[in-house]
């Protein structure tokens, strides 16, 4: 399930050479199903944490194995969008976002 109209992205192979520029992100595991729906307000930053750190340590973000961005100026109102049209479509949150992390981040 796609989640953006932006082609699917291998992780690690373009991770590096994203823009650094606000807009929100979907990682996919290998069966390219959503696992994480975020928001940043630079991508470039977020992606070179997430590949020097290996998701600092998340162990379910390490599933990761490609991702779609979308590059736009309110990031937080169009991941809370695709979250819920997301939990609409599913019945469920994608496996790494949860409830706590939604109100607070």
């Amino acid at each position: 399930m796609e989640l953006l109209d932006d082609k699917m992205r291998v992780w690690m192979d373009s991770a590096k050479f994203v823009k650094p520029v606000k807009g929100v992100y979907v990682l996919y595991n290998r069966n390219k199903e959503p696992i994480y729906i975020g928001e940043t307000n630079n991508l470039e930053t977020t992606f070179t944490k997430y590949v020097d750190t290996d998701f600092e340590g998340n162990e379910c973000k390490q599933k990761t194995q490609s991702y779609q961005r979308e590059f736009l100026e309110s990031p937080k109102e169009r991941q809370l969008e695709l979250i819920e049209q997301f939990k609409k479509e599913s019945g469920k949150l994608p496996g790494c976002n949860s409830e706590i992390e939604l109100e607070t981040h």
